[in-house]
């Protein structure tokens, strides 16, 4: 063993490279495609968010409804006779075909939200089970999904389908902005602003921060409880669900039975850096996420570092400002 381990160890310290000089030739290319990456991120995150606020709990089934919102999208665009080459299409045609697979999407990832809901969680709310008990339900219900996908489709990821030819719009300090870029990030963010004035001002979102701040003042107020967290859920899902569509449309080879799995603790790590609990928090720590991601990567020399940066900022993040960099709680967020 001690052999093989000092044999090892040069290879690790050539990976372990500062490249400077590729980030700043790639910097504007890294920037946009980071924040086209942390959009998905952070729609990932709300649903962590949301619940969080609620419940108290960290739904790690989370990354398992969106990755059924992106095999209702693969089976919507199958269906439409989609392929690996870019259909010739108007651009009439290529909007109905992105909304019928964005329905499909948010059908199937609210409906997985709402049954995961209704069968793992609210029975242990009758019985007042722990935090742990809900936390370990929750880890569960993950791998119970990831592998009946499995049994379902098998390991291998299905055929990549490509939805349109994306086309450069324009150029920002040398770099080319793609419409496919521009789609994501502005849908995202709009998503994403209409989500948090919904909670702010909407009479459901309301009782979503009442329940959030104490569900026990909250119910003797007129808040029904229960209709609050499966709505919560729902809305969770519903934003999976454009998250799939879009990471579909990002990489179309990605339709996976665990393809959920490392872009859920993206996502949850993004939850974390924003501060979990709160809304504008996911967005921040998305955003953030995604350019981070993609700075490493470039400074380490390797795309499969991005993994680890995910990794890296959740740890550092929890060690050294746990509640995030906004830190409100949802209950507490302003209206």
């Amino acid at each position: 063993m001690i052999p093989t381990i000092l044999m090892a160890a040069p290879v690790a310290n050539d990976w372990i490279t500062l490249d400077f000089v590729s980030l700043g030739q790639n910097f504007w290319s890294a920037t946009f495609d980071g924040l086209t990456f942390g959009s998905i991120y952070a729609l990932v995150a709300l649903g962590y968010t949301l619940v969080y606020g609620v419940l108290n709990l960290i739904n790690f089934a989370h990354s398992e409804v969106f990755i059924m919102g992106c095999y209702a999208v693969f089976f919507t665009l199958s269906f439409l006779g989609f392929g690996p080459s870019a259909p010739n299409l108007g651009i009439g045609q290529i909007v109905v075909n992105l909304l019928l697979a964005l329905l499909a999407a948010i059908v199937a990832s609210a409906l997985t939200a709402f049954l995961l809901e209704r069968l793992a969680y609210k029975p242990l709310r009758k019985r007042n089970a722990p935090r742990l008990v809900f936390l370990i339900t929750a880890i569960g219900a993950s791998f119970t999904i990831q592998y009946l996908i499995f049994l379902w489709r098998g390991p291998v990821p299905e055929q990549a389908l490509t939805m349109f030819q994306t086309k450069p719009i324009f150029e920002v300090f040398g770099t080319i902005i793609y419409s496919d870029q521009i789609l994501i990030v502005t849908a995202a963010v709009i998503m994403m602003v209409v989500t948090e004035r919904f909670i702010s001002k909407s009479r459901t979102g309301r009782g979503i921060r009442a329940v959030a701040q104490d569900p026990d003042t909250a119910t003797l107020m007129g808040v029904n409880k229960e209709k609050i967290i499966i709505t919560t859920f729902v809305i969770g899902g519903i934003l999976a669900g454009a998250a799939a569509l879009f990471y579909v449309m990002k990489i179309p080879s990605g339709v996976v039975y665990n393809g959920g799995f490392i872009l859920g603790i993206k996502a949850f790590a993004a939850a974390v850096l924003g501060g979990i609990g709160n809304v504008r928090g996911a967005l921040l720590g998305g955003l953030l996420l995604g350019l981070i991601g993609n700075y490493g990567q470039i400074l380490l020399g390797n795309s499969q570092w991005t993994d680890v940066v995910a990794f890296l900022v959740l740890v550092l993040v929890l060690l050294f400002r746990p509640e995030g960099i906004l830190g409100t709680s949802l209950g507490r967020s302003k209206a």
